[in-house]
């Protein structure tokens, strides 16, 4: 099982998108696949047309009065099954806080999954908190797209310094550009530049695209309601090079 985690410090940078999207492909190629949707704006359910609602809410899921497997539903896909959220995810720092070794839970809650699924996807809220060191702890890969923009960048070379500062050896940090404009020479000049600083970025760029914004509207994956465009094409290529980077 290689539990992959699309996070970033900032926000509306395109994780939950990539997240369903690289889910979706997932189950496509025959892995078993499972995304859990941390965030409580419940995004990610939202595009699989769930329900956001885990009865007991995020107190009884960490302090393990409620199994993973009992709160999993399907999704209209083969092979892809969602862990959705609620508002009361809100709480999970709390919650995690008042537990032992609490940045371990995740992992702790993941682990009887092992063997019903190939690749779970974390839907992850933006900022740094004990709910995302939790998530490091818990992740193989650390996947996180980035907008060619200064702020966007500032945000990586945070996100790399909690990293170091914290010994996290074991947690492959990928990043990737997102919502890319390339008629704006800004996107290019700092993508080509963050290319040469950062050997480690993947070479597929997500594009800012119509149809990603659709997503909202037909509350579904690209590949659902569309057989082929510039994203799907780029979503794939990405899964692609994750494959070929991380050896799956």
């Amino acid at each position: 099982m290689k539990i992959v985690a699309l996070y970033s410090i900032k926000g509306g940078v395109g994780k939950t998108s990539s997240a369903v999207n690289l889910a979706f492909i997932s189950a496509c190629k025959g892995y078993r696949t499972l995304v859990w949707d941390l965030d409580p704006q419940g995004a990610s359910s939202y595009y699989f047309r769930i329900k956001p609602k885990v009865k007991g809410g995020s107190k009884d899921l960490i302090a393990g009065k409620r199994e993973l497997d009992g709160l999993i539903k399907g999704t209209d896909f083969e092979n892809l099954d969602l862990l959705p959220s609620d508002f009361s995810f809100r709480n999970l720092d709390l919650v995690l806080d008042a537990r032992k070794k609490p940045t371990r839970q995740l992992k702790k809650l993941l682990k009887p999954l092992a063997d019903e699924y190939d690749f779970i996807f974390l839907d992850c809220p933006p900022n740094i908190s004990l709910l995302s060191e939790a998530v490091f702890e818990t992740s193989d890969i650390l996947l996180s797209p980035i907008i060619p923009t200064t702020l966007s960048l500032r945000t990586l070379e945070q996100l790399e310094k909690f990293i170091e500062d914290n010994k996290l050896h074991n947690l492959e940090l990928i990043p990737f550009f997102s919502m890319v404009d390339r008629r704006k020479r800004m996107h290019l000049d700092i993508m080509e530049n963050l290319a040469r600083s950062h050997p480690g970025i993947l070479n597929t760029a997500i594009p800012y695209a119509s149809d990603i914004e659709r997503m909202g509207l037909e509350r579904m994956p690209l590949g659902g309601f569309i057989h082929k465009s510039r994203s799907t094409d780029a979503y794939n290529e990405l899964w692609q090079e994750l494959m070929i980077r991380t050896g799956a």
